[in-house]
């Protein structure tokens, strides 16, 4: 695979840190914003649905639909980003698009009304994960991707903290039309603050991973990530965590829920703050691990969350029990936030194709995360919330397999190579 150096800030952090600056706090900003626009109705669509009188499984299927829908566009999303110049205009057009769609499901609950605003979400979230991160590299670099990255993240799970908290005030004391109401001023706010990251600050050959000086007619052919063996394992390793993992949040929060203990949008709200408060935390510790010791143990970490997640979700059923359980969610999801694209960008650097190889990791994570939810959806209607969890918490013991099997090639294929 060819491969090269990436180049570092387009603009010269020791003559100018003040420019580097002024260009990185909007992109915090717009990592903060985000992440409440992005998610809609997100994790309330399942005790909403509940409270229309869908069933578990149903809930469930409408889920995986938009699931679908999302996975099959990240790999073209990704390759459409690392062609275009235009990366700041699909952070809009995402935005505003994730936002209609889910108001659809306030004047509606029919099953293909709701069906479709999930594929619109899914689609439009395809676009702009990839579009973030390589906006990112783009202003950063290769070298300076991990601990910029490792700053995006941990924003954006402070600004998913702040909104769920006030989605979960706002849900118990208007309704959920209040909720889409907030998400809507975020969405605002991020599309305000991505517009102040100047067009010139990004550097497009660096956003996708070329060498210094070559065009994109010099970048490699989509079939390197058929042969890239290192992606090959990372995709497959996350594809089982989030077959798993995928239904955990929505169901945890309808088991609770169904039982009558709890509100409905106040719970939920706690479960996000939890774990969201969890992944800041866990998102700076991955920042730095990967500084002393590379992504190899920190994606390890991650995964051994999972199983110990599933025997503790099926035992504490009861509104206290959100913490343990929300707790090691954003262990392994926060971890895996920074440690994911990092290491896709290390492994694809010189390629010319790392967004796109970032869509190809979202769309095996995302045929997990649609399965996941109609696989642990039926079997809590058929067996119980008890028998469901512990089964979905197992599906990462095969990443953990896999992680430790490939362990010297994946880590000889995330060192910068000059």
């Amino acid at each position: 695979m060819q491969r090269s150096s990436a180049r570092e800030f387009s603009i010269d952090r020791q003559t100018k840190p003040e420019l580097a600056g002024a260009h990185l706090w909007p992109l915090l900003a717009v990592n903060f914003f985000m992440a409440d626009f992005q998610a809609g109705i997100g994790p309330f669509l399942g005790v909403y649905l509940l409270g229309h009188h869908w069933q578990s499984g149903l809930i469930g299927t409408v889920m995986t639909i938009g699931g679908i829908a999302g996975m099959l566009m990240v790999i073209p999303a990704g390759a459409f980003i690392d062609r275009t110049h235009a990366k700041r205009a699909w952070v809009v057009v995402a935005g505003i698009s994730t936002i209609a769609a889910s108001a659809i499901i306030l004047l509606s609950q029919e099953f293909w009304v709701v069906a479709t605003s999930q594929v619109a979400t899914a689609i439009a979230g395809a676009a702009i994960v990839p579009t973030m991160n390589a906006i990112t590299l783009g202003i950063v670099g290769q070298r300076g991707f991990n601990r910029q990255n490792g700053r995006n993240q941990a924003f954006n799970h402070a600004g998913n903290v702040i909104g769920a908290a006030l989605s979960g005030y706002l849900g118990w004391k208007f309704g959920y039309g209040a909720i889409f109401a907030l998400a809507a001023v975020f969405g605002v706010l991020s599309i305000t603050c991505i517009m102040l990251i100047p067009p010139s600050s990004i550097d497009h050959a660096a956003a996708r991973g070329m060498k210094e000086g070559e065009s994109d007619s010099s970048a490699s052919s989509l079939a390197v990530l058929l042969e890239c063996k290192p992606l090959l394992i990372l995709a497959v390793a996350l594809l089982a965590f989030h077959l798993g993992n995928g239904a955990m949040l929505p169901l945890y929060g309808m088991a609770v829920v169904s039982h009558g203990q709890v509100s409905g949008p106040s719970f939920v709200a706690m479960t996000i703050i939890v774990a969201q408060a969890s992944m800041i935390v866990a998102s700076i510790v991955a920042m730095h691990m990967a500084e002393g010791g590379g992504y190899w143990p920190v994606l390890l970490i991650s995964f051994l969350a999972l199983p110990v997640r599933g025997v503790i979700a099926a035992q504490l059923l009861t509104p206290w029990g959100v913490y343990p359980v929300q707790i090691l969610d954003g262990i392994g999801a926060g971890l895996q936030s920074v440690a994911v694209p990092g290491l896709v960008a290390r492994i694809l650097n010189g390629t010319g194709r790392i967004n796109a190889g970032q869509g190809a990791v979202m769309a095996t994570q995302g045929v997990g995360a649609a399965l996941s939810p109609a696989i642990g959806g039926w079997m809590a209607q058929q067996f119980g919330y008890a028998a469901m969890f512990p089964t979905l918490g197992a599906f990462a013991v095969l990443s953990v397999v896999l992680w430790l099997k490939f362990r010297t090639e994946l880590v000889a294929a995330e060192a910068i190579r000059e």
